[in-house]
């Protein structure tokens, strides 16, 4: 059942999730940048109003409560221990180190329940990005990091004594060496088809590949074809997968016998002057190209975009959309730990997921609910535990 948790998600893991049972992690947690973040309301005319709800306070101080998260963590030993005393060592009792300390306790907890197959992405500003990653290392391997990977937030930023800051860091761990992952693509960048694909006939653009690879062979790679003796230039046939054509049809068929097959479906490209004949590579704009760890395809949420709720650190749907399908198929299980006004879980509704959502604002409760409730027309499933609906409901969360 697909849940959405009011409270503390130090709290909430330990007492609702079980070991290994999420498969995808997602998590936005406040960056450390010393700012509070309120959400400015409209009237109902549209024009803007005075009134401002505290969304959350994204500033962290060493005090008492820090130096207990600290000291509970540090007397589990291991790893997490180790990195948090080095920390300590080289930061001193400064609000950076409280911000460390709070996470610390609740990335193992999200180790807990992440399944031995799941992912977890971290989305966090280059502020503290640098202590996450060793922090993370620590909780989930140094060998289970897979990619930096860098979303152009903004278009441009203005700093008068240093290069703009336009960029989030998003990083992804996973719990071993099998893990979901699924291919994602992106479209083609324009001056990469321009340079590379500079072919083009009546079925679109292509790219001529090899048909030889380097080095001789007396079996039926280095026989001639068709007149062409790829030996003369020290090389043997190497040949493309063809289209249409079973593993067991490749087994059974010569070098020779594959390179017509290739030639029949206008897939070799004959040079006008005899040399050795090349592949037709054509462009698939409709796979496009990988997805990479630089993100400029996806636009950063407009001010005027529709999705816009007014959170002040929401993230746009197409990245959380693009995050999903990479690391989860449809039926598991998406969590998002500090999920504020919703993304991750409107994206996994949206994806066929089921998820979990945890957050401690009421606001962010509230924003989810509208959320889901004004992009499935009220016919998302869920259940909201933690929520006060009584005055002795209010005083137990308090």
């Amino acid at each position: 059942m697909n849940t959405l948790y009011y409270g503390d998600n130090l709290d909430i893991l330990p007492r609702y999730v079980r070991d290994e049972s999420v498969d995808l992690i997602y998590l936005d947690p406040p960056f450390k940048s010393n700012q509070d973040y309120n959400v400015l309301f409209r009237e109902q005319d549209g024009s803007r109003s005075a009134s401002q709800i505290l969304a959350f306070e994204d500033t962290w101080q060493w005090d008492q409560a820090a130096a207990r998260a600290y000291q509970e963590v540090v007397e589990h030993g291991g790893k997490v221990s180790d990195a948090l005393q080095g920390f300590r060592k080289f930061l001193s009792d400064n609000d950076m180190l409280a911000y460390i300390s709070m996470m610390a306790p609740r990335l193992v907890e999200l180790w807990r329940v992440l399944a031995k197959t799941g992912s977890i992405y971290i989305h966090c500003d280059p502020t503290a990005s640098h202590y996450l990653k060793l922090l993370m290392d620590a909780v989930f391997g140094p060998t289970n990091f897979r990619s930096e990977i860098i979303w152009k937030r903004t278009s441009s930023h203005n700093s008068a004594k240093r290069w703009g800051p336009v960029h989030d860091v998003i990083l992804f761990y996973t719990k071993s060496d099998k893990y979901t992952w699924n291919r994602i693509s992106q479209p083609y960048d324009a001056a990469y088809v321009a340079d590379f694909y500079r072919h083009k006939d009546s079925r679109g653009r292509f790219r001529l590949g090899d048909l030889t690879g380097a080095g001789r062979r007396t079996g039926e790679s280095g026989k001639p074809w068709r007149g062409v003796n790829q030996t003369d230039s020290g090389r043997h046939w190497a040949v493309p997968a063809v289209p249409g054509m079973s593993p067991e049809q490749i087994k059974s068929t010569t070098v020779q016998e594959r390179l017509d097959a290739l030639d029949t479906l206008n897939l070799i490209y004959w040079p006008p002057k005899g040399s050795i004949p090349q592949f037709r590579r054509y462009l698939d704009t409709e796979r496009g190209g990988p997805a990479q760890d630089v993100v400029t395809d996806i636009d950063p949420l407009s001010p005027h975009a529709i999705e816009r709720l007014g959170y002040p650190t929401q993230k746009t749907t197409p990245l959380l959309d693009r995050i999903i399908r990479a690391s989860s198929n449809e039926g598991e299980t998406v969590c998002d730990p500090f999920c504020g006004c919703g993304t991750a879980i409107e994206s996994a509704e949206k994806l066929g997921r089921q998820w979990i959502g945890i957050d401690i604002t009421h606001l962010a409760i509230a924003l989810i609910k509208h959320r889901l409730k004004t992009a499935f027309n009220g016919k998302a499933e869920y259940e909201v535990i933690g929520e006060p609906i009584s005055l002795p409901d209010a005083q137990a969360l308090a």
